[in-house]
């Protein structure tokens, strides 16, 4: 399949209910607004494909941001790639379920999200943080460095609450990843998400709500979850 042929499968599965949803939470036309789901049997056919998911990328069409994201070859990028694609990430859904989850795949996923992290930009630290879960839930522990980890615990609980909104998300899903996928760090997560409490983040410009690790931490403990990995990052 050529870029205008997928192009055109993905106008077709659009729905415009899913198309306000996507709007809903930050994607700017151009979108088709086609449900993840769908996409399945269109990968199916294409596998990996770094040429045509660049083509894709570049649109700036969210549906067809998000394919690209599904179909790259995540080894022939280089941090020069990741950074551009990070570029045009707009909004979370694409730093955090896009460009992040194609990064963890990634030999250099934990030296780009460091630097991402440090950037003082919200969906760059976003992305950086929301990189970590999705290592944490998918690779051995012994991958990774405990005293970087505690380090990273520590940065949470001394900076969550004055970060930026998106930001505020990933660094909750990372207290719940490192008490969720990280054995060694289960007692010492609960303990920092308690210190942490109760996290507020603005949903628009009237609601807010609160995030709370902790509380999500146990229901993971109740229902035998902790020490979760999953086999693959991308679906």
């Amino acid at each position: 399949m050529n870029f205008e042929m997928v192009m055109q499968e993905l106008e077709a599965l659009g729905k415009e209910r899913t198309k306000k949803i996507y709007i809903s939470n930050g994607a700017n036309e151009p979108l088709f607004g086609v449900a993840t789901g769908v996409m399945k049997p269109i990968a199916k056919k294409i596998k990996k494909n770094q040429p045509l998911a660049e083509q894709l990328y570049t649109t700036g069409n969210y549906d067809a941001m998000y394919f690209a994201g599904v179909i790259a070859d995540p080894k022939a990028m280089t941090e020069a790639d990741f950074e551009r694609w990070m570029d045009a990430a707009y909004f979370y859904m694409l730093s955090d379920y896009v460009v992040a989850v194609t990064l963890a795949e990634t030999d250099i996923a934990q030296a780009v999200a460091d630097r991402w992290i440090a950037s003082g930009e919200e969906l760059r630290m976003s992305a950086g943080w929301s990189c970590y879960c999705w290592l944490l839930g998918n690779r051995p522990d012994g991958e990774f460095f405990e005293s970087k980890l505690a380090n990273m615990l520590e940065i949470v609980k001394n900076t969550i609450h004055d970060s930026p909104e998106r930001t505020k998300y990933a660094m909750n899903n990372y207290l719940y990843a490192v008490g969720v996928s990280y054995l060694p760090f289960h007692d010492k997560a609960v303990e920092t998400a308690k210190a942490v409490g109760p996290v507020g983040v603005k949903q628009d410009k009237t609601k807010s709500k609160f995030l709370l690790a902790s509380k999500n931490i146990q229901k993971a403990v109740d229902k035998g979850q902790i020490g979760f990995k999953r086999k693959y990052v991308r679906c």
